[in-house]
């Protein structure tokens, strides 16, 4: 059981079942507050109740409740007429469903309590309802009245005892009208498999590893003061590469993560350096690209007319080449008849 004093005592209402318990606060702060001083002296500057009517100031003990009204008058509210509220949720976390934990939207989430068991006899109907709700893999929604009004819970396990969040109702959750922006962005795959890389670099960590660094900072201010020293330098914040758009920023993003773990970066990995983050215009970008397209295709075209041209050219002489081949043969071959046809009459008439 933690050393820690009930906020409050009632049961659970669990059907017919009702286990008495006591409701304890779950979370802590450890932030440091500060009190208000002047600066000429440094004496403390406190609040004092005054009573407007008799100009003195009042203890707690005289202090009442009361609901002003639409003309300013004050209607008083006494202990006694709370207490005679026709609430079933009074004393008792009144359970009224059972539901699976995603059906809950973090946004309702308030603050955190333990439900302790109120005594041995609370023991078998707590250890109930918490394995009931383990083997169900689901959590609880209750109503119960807590600081003069009623309130929405949330109860689930949390090691062996069962936790109940406080809950906004559904109509104290804004919606987030007027918050995405307004403009029409269109996010391209490469971009997107950009900020999967980064994700996956960054990976998960144990949230146990997580600390107030903030605080820690304050309590070395404060300690030094306290000291007659003077307080520690903070270190300059480092200075953000400048990068072209956002694919740059991306792969800058994934080239440090990798870095910050030991990881060896490719080089495609933040190739832009020392620039800040601007977001170029698409319709100037996509000029640029298809003006280039345009000017490759001519250079392309032009190549191959070049190409084509001098492949006539060669076709040409090879052919102009082959006829003058053909025409020397042929000449030839008439020159070696007509040779031969004379030195035959010639042998016939030495034979006569």
């Amino acid at each position: 059981m933690l050393n820690v004093r009930s906020i409050w005592n009632g049961a659970i209402s669990f059907g017919l079942v009702s286990i008495p318990i006591k409701l304890v606060n779950a979370t802590e702060s450890h932030s440091i507050s500060f009190r208000q001083i002047h600066v000429e002296d440094g004496g403390r500057i406190r609040y004092r109740k005054v009573c407007e009517l008799e100009e003195k100031e009042v203890s707690g003990a005289e202090i009442g409740k009361a609901y002003e009204d639409a003309d300013g008058s004050m209607i008083p509210i006494t202990d006694e007429d709370l207490s005679h509220l026709p609430l079933p949720t009074a004393r008792t976390i009144e359970i009224v469903a059972f539901v699976p934990a995603d059906r809950i939207d973090p946004l309702q989430m308030d603050a955190a309590y333990y439900l302790a068991a109120g005594g041995a006899p609370a023991a078998k109907p707590y250890t109930l309802l918490r394995e009931a709700l383990k083997r169900s893999n689901k959590v609880a929604v209750a109503k119960f009245a807590l600081r003069g009004k009623e309130r929405l819970g949330m109860l689930r396990v949390v090691g062996d005892a069962i936790a109940m969040h406080g809950l906004l109702w559904p109509d104290e959750v804004r919606a987030p009208e007027g918050v995405a922006p307004d403009t029409n962005v269109t996010v391209n795959d490469k971009e997107l498999d950009l900020a999967d890389a980064l994700m996956d670099t960054l990976g998960e960590i144990d949230i146990e590893e997580l600390h107030d660094e903030y605080r820690e900072a304050l309590e070395e201010v404060v300690a030094a003061k306290a000291a007659g020293e003077a307080p520690p330098q903070s270190p300059e914040p480092a200075r953000g590469g400048k990068v072209l758009d956002l694919m740059a920023a991306l792969e800058k993003s994934v080239k440090a993560a990798k870095e910050s773990r030991g990881e060896e970066a490719s080089e495609e990995d933040g190739s832009q350096e020392d620039a800040e983050v601007t977001h170029l215009p698409a319709r100037k970008r996509t000029a640029k690209k298809t003006a280039a397209k345009k000017s490759t295709g001519k250079k392309t075209a032009a190549k191959k007319t070049t190409a084509s041209s001098s492949a006539k050219k060669t076709a040409s002489k090879s052919s102009q080449s082959t006829k003058k081949t053909a025409a020397k043969k042929s000449t030839a071959k008439k020159t070696t008849a007509k040779q031969q046809s004379a030195k035959k009459p010639a042998s016939r008439k030495r034979s006569a």
